[in-house]
């Protein structure tokens, strides 16, 4: 179908949409944002725990100072968002917390150092980054979590339900390249993470062959034939010794000659970054609700019963006041709409009046004569000159033609030029002895004389 101009219409393209499977969807999902004080290293640190994360978070969220914990919560539901993480600087100190979403609980940590990611790969001496390890999410270990204290368990679980869990029977070895380590140490009660790489090398392999199995080009500038890099392998250096503990059994066949059945070596590379963080307070809602747990204020019995006999009458107080305004503004709501349709109807409604008015217009218009010269002798009692209603007579009315929108045509009198009885070109009018200078000499001459 074409349109006015002529152009033939583009069928929309209906978008794409792409169901997600279950299991992505039922997976914990994590937003990870900064509030308070501005610096550049919360940014980096943010960002740094957010690749902790992947892929399982918007690595690229973007937040504004304007920006509130409630429109968090409401992206929530929509994302399958889980849990939060929010860093937040104050003029004495630094704090994270972790809230489970949409109600609670909220942990409240104190963070005492923290290392970035690039600060850690610059201390090493050899780099590992691996763009592919973050496809696939990291495996948590924990540690020392075994205190008998409620908030040591409540800990350890919340920080196990923010990864998703792994199935033994199902897993592919080769989707666990990363790890991220809780370690808890009762006596400071602080907590440090750490995030690795995993890495898995054959053992009981001649280095040199090992170098070969894992596609790694060797340096054969000192060697003659391959044989002397084989035989010779005790001259090559490695870094890293090869110990029973760190060995074990394949299950699965993986890549770079770690075939099934097999001794294979694990190595861990730190990635970064390095966070020590001390938990100081549980909430039972979302930041805003009962304190649970306390590491510097202790209260009695006595003390909580009271603040929940207050907390629940501020709740009782507040759904009251909430029912009091509900109330008030259905009320107003019906008493605008019936003002509404009382208004609406004398608006619309032709009473006998109104109806005599414009028979009577009618009537007027229609005793109007329509044509120019008999309106004139009516008037005046004389008819018109010819010339007077001439031109409207030729034109068919004095009225302008009705020019549409989608029409340029100018409907305006060309302007005519005086005719020449020797025209000469426009061109040639400037010119000596042209025709039209020899005709405006004449009429220059006939002027004087």
């Amino acid at each position: 179908m074409k349109n006015k101009k002529g152009k033939k219409n583009k069928p929309q393209k209906t978008p794409k949409t792409f169901d997600e499977p279950l299991d992505l969807k039922n997976a914990p999902h994590t937003f990870v944002i900064h509030r308070g004080l501005s610096c550049g290293y919360l940014v980096s640190l943010s960002r740094d725990f957010r690749k902790i994360m992947e892929p399982f978070t918007a690595i690229n969220l973007q937040e504004k100072k304007t920006n509130k914990i409630k429109d968090f919560v409401s992206l929530s539901g929509i994302f399958h968002v889980s849990h939060m993480c929010i860093f937040t600087r104050s003029a004495k100190s630094l704090s994270m917390k972790i809230s489970r979403m949409p109600q609670g609980p909220t942990l409240s940590f104190r963070v005492h150092s923290f290392i970035l990611a690039k600060d850690v790969l610059s201390s090493l001496k050899k780099q590992f980054v691996e763009e592919s390890s973050f496809q696939h999410a990291p495996l948590v270990i924990l540690n020392n979590f075994t205190d008998e204290g409620n908030h040591t368990k409540l800990m350890a679980q919340t920080f196990q339900n923010m990864f998703p869990p792994l199935n033994i029977t199902t897993i592919k070895l080769s989707s666990i390249k990363r790890c991220v380590l809780f370690s808890y140490n009762p006596a400071t009660k602080l907590v440090e993470m750490r995030h690795f790489a995993i890495t898995v090398v054959p053992t009981g392999v001649n280095r040199a062959i090992k170098k070969i199995a894992m596609k790694k080009i060797p340096d054969m500038n000192k060697f003659e034939d391959i044989s002397d890099f084989v035989l010779k392998s005790q001259m090559l250096s490695e870094s890293e010794f090869e110990d029973e503990e760190s060995n074990v059994t394949l299950s699965q066949a993986l890549k770079k000659g770690n075939v099934e059945a097999g001794q294979s070596g694990i190595r861990l590379r730190e990635l970064g970054p390095r966070i020590t963080f001390e938990l100081y307070k549980i909430e039972a809602d979302l930041m805003t609700g009962e304190v649970l747990y306390h590491n510097e204020i202790i209260k009695s019995v006595d003390e909580v019963l009271k603040m929940r006999k207050r907390r629940a009458d501020k709740k009782i107080l507040k759904d009251k006041r909430k029912k009091v305004q509900d109330e008030n503004k259905s009320k107003k709501d019906k008493l605008k709409d019936e003002h509404k349709m009382k208004t609406g109807n004398k608006q619309f409604t032709v009473t006998e009046s109104d109806r005599k008015l414009l028979k009577d217009a009618e009537d007027a218009i229609d005793d109007i004569p329509e044509d120019d010269t008999e309106y004139y002798k009516e008037e005046i009692g004389e008819e018109p000159e010819k010339e007077l209603f001439e031109n409207a007579i030729k034109s068919g009315g004095r009225k302008r033609p009705h020019i549409p929108k989608f029409k340029t045509k100018s409907f305006k009198k060309p302007r005519t030029e005086p005719k020449d009885n020797n025209p000469g070109s426009r061109k040639d009018r400037g010119k000596i002895g042209s025709k039209g200078n020899n005709f405006k000499n004449r009429r220059g001459s006939n002027k004087r004389k």
